[in-house]
């Protein structure tokens, strides 16, 4: 174990930590390999997720005392064979890639970064047209989820005249295997996405500026510090699942709104087969909601103290423009832009998050290396 901690090098991480990182990742494996730990598939799921999550680290930190070993012998041999020389400088030019690597890995996590995500898109400026394109962007979420074989459900929905969608609550989970969760991918999307495009309501051809809201946060399992609503503090109202227009398609009062009267959060769930299950899973959302609130506001007394934790990314009011008649799609925090619009609507979103995901991790790094 210490070849491990030597191997560090120049990397600026305790030992101690990570003797506890490799101690942890060796239980977990050991865990996971008993079958007895499976019966219980939330329990086998946080372990796996925790697992992946360690996995990228612990493999690099052995990658590296492979190179650092490698080396010396490399050189050694190069003492008495020139031929060896070569490979020892390439083998050299790998240590500082690997340990760059490795401290990226070990610097301070979000906390949520394995969790999965609600999803709420509302339509805004714009009338029908931003509630179309409300639309367009849910099935883009629904088509990313698809293609990473993530579970996306539908929560909630309520659909224009025209099939737009004046709001929608999307849950999105993972496989659970994974060593990023959904939250580490789409927790930037938060903001005000704005559309330019001739709508399907204009009859001259011009081109039209609308806009859609998203708000994400982190499906949270542990909600323990909100777990205890008092029942004052809630008002309950059901009512029959409505569809396109707001028309009932329900001929029971199975959906279920409940409003937080202490903050005014409002969340609703009508798809679920029964008013107990949509209850139930609105007071999952709202937890979590609440949940999220409060990180929010220690994160704004203590934010020096959370910098390392807190997303990095700016959420400006506007965060990304979709320009159909250029097929453009703009990103004005990072300044990504790319002429595939078609396809991202599509759900060919890697691009833009990896672009946000960068600017995140470089500003991390730069505050590491100033701390």
């Amino acid at each position: 174990m210490f070849g491990l901690f030597s191997a560090l090098g120049r990397c600026t991480v305790d030992a101690s930590n990570l003797a506890e990182l490799l101690g942890e990742h060796a239980e977990l494996e050991a865990v996971l390999a008993d079958p007895a730990v499976h019966a219980d598939q939330d329990r086998a799921r946080k372990l796996g997720k925790r697992y992946a999550e360690l996995t990228p680290a612990v493999k690099v930190l052995r990658e590296l005392e492979g190179a650092r070993s490698d080396l010396e012998a490399a050189r050694e041999l190069a003492t008495e064979d020139s031929t060896f020389a070569e490979e020892a400088d390439a083998i050299a030019a790998r240590i500082p890639k690997l340990e760059t690597k490795l401290t990226e890995l070990l610097l301070p996590r979000d906390p949520h970064d394995g969790s999965d995500v609600v999803l709420e898109v509302k339509s805004g400026e714009g009338g029908e047209e931003s509630a179309l394109f409300a639309g367009d962007l849910v099935r883009m979420y629904l088509r990313y989820a698809e293609r990473h074989g993530w579970k996306a459900e539908v929560l909630d929905s309520t659909e224009s005249d025209l099939g737009g969608v004046k709001d929608a609550t999307v849950a999105i989970k993972s496989k659970g295997s994974e060593p990023e969760g959904v939250w580490a991918r789409l927790k930037f999307e938060g903001g005000v996405h704005r559309v330019q495009r001739v709508p399907a309501t204009e009859s001259q051809g011009r081109i039209h500026t609308s806009a859609a809201g998203v708000l994400v946060y982190p499906d949270i399992e542990d909600t323990s510090e909100v777990a205890e609503i008092p029942d004052k503090d809630l008002r309950i109202d059901v009512y029959r699942s409505s569809g396109k227009g707001g028309q009932s398609v329900n001929t029971t009062d199975s959906a279920v709104r409940i409003t937080h009267l202490p903050t005014g959060i409002v969340v609703s769930c009508q798809n679920e087969r029964s008013q107990l299950q949509n209850k139930t899973r609105a007071m999952q959302v709202l937890r979590a909601r609440l949940a999220v609130a409060a990180e929010e506001e220690a994160a704004k007394v203590a934010s020096d103290a959370r910098r390392s934790q807190i997303r990095t990314v700016d959420r400006s009011e506007r965060v990304r423009t979709y320009n159909f008649p250029e097929n453009r799609i703009s990103d004005h925090r990072v300044g990504f832009k790319a002429h595939n619009l078609d396809a991202v609507l599509d759900g060919d979103l890697d691009a833009v998050l990896d672009a946000l995901s960068d600017a995140d991790r470089n500003e991390r790094l730069a505050a590491h290396s100033s701390g």
